[in-house]
């Protein structure tokens, strides 16, 4: 056989695989649209617990889509991104916090300023918490995954800022 025949039968194998990966990523994100519009409809109140775990799902879903996560990757590595998710959740309540307060301009500016050095420091948290939790995602995952995390987290931010944009827009009209 020659190696030209060798070759067209993986070529093609690998053209259908990456159309399949193609339609997989296509399907999950229609799956994932269909799901924020599907929050958007609830209401806030009652349904807030429930649309924030169908958000996660929706991320999980992502996540492990995207980074082609093992069984036995997946099953280390979500503990680990989920502490780090907690942890980054903690930071950002406490720099809303401080951001709201120096948005008070009626308080002092000893306070004003003593809020900015507090938010320098909880960027500064925020910095060193990453760093700690590449080392972490990096004894589980590869460097290319880490990388496909950083992307997914983005994409997925990106995603539900439009969806959100979106249903404010269509309650103003």
């Amino acid at each position: 056989m020659s190696k030209k025949a060798l070759r067209m039968p993986l070529a093609a194998y690998i053209n259908h695989h990456s159309n399949q990966i193609y339609y997989m990523n296509r399907l999950l994100f229609i799956a994932l649209s269909v799901l924020i519009s599907h929050l958007s409809l609830a209401q806030q109140d009652d349904a807030f617990p429930a649309a924030k775990e169908k958000i996660k799902a929706a991320k999980i879903g992502l996540f492990t889509n995207r980074l082609n996560l093992s069984t036995e990757q997946a099953s280390q590595f979500w503990p680990v991104y989920n502490e780090y998710e907690g942890k980054k959740g903690e930071l950002r309540s406490n720099m809303r916090k401080y951001n709201a307060e120096t948005r008070n301009l009626t308080i002092s500016d000893d306070r004003i300023l003593s809020d900015l050095k507090e938010l320098i420091n909880i960027r500064q948290k925020e910095v060193d918490l990453e760093r700690e939790y590449q080392g972490k995602f990096l004894k589980v995952i590869s460097a290319r995954q880490v990388a496909e995390l950083y992307k997914s987290e983005q994409l997925f931010n990106q995603m539900l800022l439009k969806r959100l944009s979106r249903r404010e827009n269509n309650n103003k009209k």
